[in-house]
């Protein structure tokens, strides 16, 4: 099924076997770095951020795709994305990455572009238990309305905030060990594991992608059987404790 499910994102382009990850129109470290205005790229991802409204979404985005942090807040309105190519093991990978606004009378349009993503990044606040508290409400958004293997990061933002926590990083990892996900503490306003996130991310998303393609290796036309999208296996995260 899973399988089945990754034929609807795959589309093969004949040259030099390129495939090309599509979904909707859509670092740190220079091997990811690209110019995003470059056309040529091996993969397509969509990713999608998102969380309660102030919990630090659209900094964190621009903190990536930028390089660039402001103090003035102000609330998204529907939905906005940027666009980055990254490097992964000799691979370009164009990442469309989706900001989304967090308040209730925004869900349903921000729930439409659920459909196609292959990655969220959840995200909470560590100064906000309201926040934290609304995950599983943020992890029953995506089952119901993104497909089964769309792949999820859980966050928690604003580790700089250190005299202001009021979520510890146990309390964080814990859940993400009962949901199944990995965790990370991050900073936008200090740049603590902002590119970190986007790579694991990307490195789980091709991950799942080399699995079914190993499973059936006739989604891949022309590919020889059991060709993988990565050179080595995936590899855990970095240590993810905030060290602001």
């Amino acid at each position: 099924m899973i399988a089945v499910q990754w034929l609807h994102t795959i589309i093969v382009m004949h040259s030099s076997t390129r495939k090309v990850i599509q979904s909707m129109a859509g670092g740190g470290d220079p091997k990811w770095q690209k110019d995003a205005s470059d056309q040529n790229f091996d993969y397509m991802f969509k990713l999608l951020i998102i969380g309660n409204s102030s919990v630090g979404k659209t900094s964190f985005l621009f903190r990536y795709a930028d390089d660039s942090f402001t103090s003035a807040f102000v609330s998204t309105v529907g939905i906005d994305f940027k666009v980055k190519t990254v490097f992964r093991h000799d691979k370009r990978v164009k990442l469309q990455i989706w900001d989304t606004a967090g308040q209730e009378r925004y869900r349903t349009i921000t729930t439409a572009y659920y459909r196609g993503a292959m990655g969220f990044i959840l995200m909470y606040d560590i100064t906000n238990e309201e926040s934290f508290n609304s995950v599983q409400d943020w992890v029953t958004q995506i089952k119901t309305y993104s497909w089964d293997n769309a792949q999820v990061i859980l966050v928690g933002n604003k580790c700089d905030m250190e005299d202001e926590r009021v979520i510890s990083f146990e309390r964080g990892k814990q859940l993400a060990d009962q949901l199944g996900v990995e965790f990370f503490e991050t900073s936008a306003k200090e740049n603590v594991h902002v590119t970190d996130v986007f790579e694991r991310l990307v490195d789980i998303i091709c991950d799942k992608m080399s699995e079914s393609l190993d499973s059936d290796p006739t989604l891949v036309a022309g590919g020889p059987k059991g060709q993988r999208l990565t050179d080595q296996p995936g590899q855990g995260p970095p240590n993810a404790n905030c060290n602001c």
